[in-house]
């Protein structure tokens, strides 16, 4: 199976998993501007040249090699449950792609029929329920991952665990994982362990929040979309990630961590 979703330096000075939905494009800008002093012009996702990743032949044996090995750091970094998927609805399911186009083609006409939800009209910008219809999005997502009907599950709303456990049931060791939340501090800690090309200042390094624009702006707080049933659901699909990295699943108000990451026991917990 080897390393999907995996990222690294061409200077090899660091391995990152991506995890969908987590400042993932952010990171792979950092890394592409730690090797070249500049940053990726476009959408870093489209990057073939720049940065190993798994998905480029060429990038396979280096990408193995270090993991293998354990002398390059490693890290991937994780986000709250509500707020991510959340942000999954309203960037893939109510907008428009960059690509012009509705993500996955006809996945919003097949929710849109059998789930009843609304995106906001053909270009997402008109008014509608968005709390009725993110709460049948969830229906449908967990639908996905529990009995991967009507389709499979999405790599942007699948658990972040399941993504996380690939790279360490292959062979690899995380050195450090870190909260979305708290982003600085997190990249500031990768950043001091490993010798980079060229200098990065955190401090003005932009967001590449490249789902940004795509969709309708949220109109209600986190909370608000988020009844008993759904809050069930959520936890039936999320509950190892609420455990494993220390999101609080009572109050879906609050995006903080409760405690630490203990890297040990996700190891342990993914491992199998």
């Amino acid at each position: 199976m080897g390393f999907p979703g995996t990222w690294m330096t061409e200077s090899e000075s660091m391995v990152y998993r991506v995890v969908p939905k987590c400042a993932c494009s952010t990171i792979g800008q950092i890394m592409f501007y730690s090797d070249h002093g500049e940053f990726f012009d476009g959408d870093i996702h489209d990057a073939q040249t720049g940065l190993h990743k798994w998905a480029l032949d060429h990038s396979k044996d280096p990408i193995t090699q270090r993991i293998q090995a354990h002398d390059t750091y490693a890290f991937t970094c994780v986000r709250n449950p509500y707020t991510r998927i959340l942000s999954s609805f309203f960037d893939k399911i109510c907008g428009i792609q960059r690509n012009g186009k509705r993500y996955r083609g006809n996945l919003v006409p097949l929710l849109i029929q059998k789930y009843g939800i609304e995106v906001g009209g053909d270009d997402g910008k008109q008014e509608f329920d968005q709390i009725k219809s993110f709460r049948r999005f969830l229906l449908f997502a967990r639908d996905t991952i529990r009995w991967r009907r009507p389709m499979d599950p999405d790599i942007h709303w699948s658990a972040m665990s399941g993504h996380i456990s690939t790279f360490i049931v292959n062979g690899g060791r995380y050195d450090n994982i870190f909260w979305t939340e708290s982003f600085n501090d997190g990249m500031a800690e990768v950043l001091s362990h490993v010798e980079t090309q060229k200098p990065v200042d955190l401090a003005k390094i932009p967001r590449f929040n490249e789902s940004e624009g795509h969709g309708p702006k949220r109109a209600h707080p986190v909370e608000d979309y988020f009844d008993d049933l759904s809050m069930h659901l959520v936890y039936e699909i999320y509950k190892k990630d609420f455990d494993l990295f220390r999101y609080d699943f009572e109050n879906p108000a609050n995006k903080m961590p409760i405690g630490e990451i203990d890297l040990d026991e996700v190891h342990a917990k993914l491992g199998d």
